[in-house]
C-alpha cells in the first residue's frame, strides 16, 4: 500500500479526507464497489485488497463518527502519470460536495509531483470532474486499450470510455 504522510486534506464542514492507508475500512470499500459501482460490480474481496495495496488511496470520514464516506484510488508512479479510479461516496453522504472535494484533495494532493496528466473514465459524473478542472479527451484516437484473457470483459457501454486497460470507470 503506498502510504503518503502529511496533512489531513480539505474536505467539507463535517467531513475530512485521509491517504492515512490504515484508516481505510477495506471492507466496507469493498462492499461499496462489489455491490454498487457499475464499474467494478462483483470484483472479489482478494483483487480489491491487491488494488488498494499497490495504490495511493484517499478516504472521506465523518469527523463526528470516524465512519468512512468516501473512497478514491490514484494509481501512479508519481512522476509522470496517474489514473484516478474507484471514487466512490457513500449513498447517505451524496450531494454534500463530497465527490467535488474528493477529486480536488487528488488533484492537489499529486500536483507537487509535477504529473504530466491525470486520467479518468466515467460515465454519469462529467460535471463534477469539469469542476475540478479536468476536460474531455480532445484526441481519443491516440488512446488504446488492452483487454487481457480472464478479466471480465467490458461493462455494457464501456467501449464509449477511454482510456483505460481494464474496463473500471470511476464515476
Amino acid at each position: 500500500m503506498i502510504a503518503t504522510p502529511g496533512p489531513e486534506l480539505p474536505a467539507p464542514d463535517g467531513y475530512e479526507i485521509s491517504t492515512d492507508p490504515a484508516r481505510l475500512d477495506r471492507a466496507l470499500v469493498h462492499h461499496w464497489l462489489s455491490t454498487d459501482a457499475y464499474w467494478a460490480l462483483g470484483r472479489p474481496r482478494e483483487r480489491q485488497d491487491r488494488a488498494i495495496d499497490g495504490s495511493l488511496n484517499f478516504g472521506v470520514y465523518e469527523m463526528a463518527s470516524g465512519r468512512q464516506a468516501g473512497y478514491a484510488r490514484v494509481v501512479t508512479d508519481h512522476a509522470t502519470f496517474a489514473w484516478l479510479c474507484d471514487v466512490y461516496i457513500d449513498r447517505a453522504a451524496r450531494g454534500r460536495g463530497l465527490g467535488g472535494a474528493l477529486a480536488t484533495a487528488v488533484r492537489d494532493h499529486l500536483a507537487p509531483c509535477g504529473l504530466r496528466r491525470i486520467m479518468l473514465a466515467t460515465e454519469d459524473a462529467h460535471g463534477v470532474y469539469e469542476r475540478v478542472g479536468f476536460r474531455r479527451i480532445t484526441d481519443p484516437e491516440k488512446w488504446m486499450a488492452l483487454a487481457l484473457a480472464g478479466v471480465a470483459g467490458p461493462a455494457p457501454g464501456a467501449e464509449h470510455h477511454a482510456p483505460g486497460v481494464e474496463t473500471e470507470h470511476a464515476p
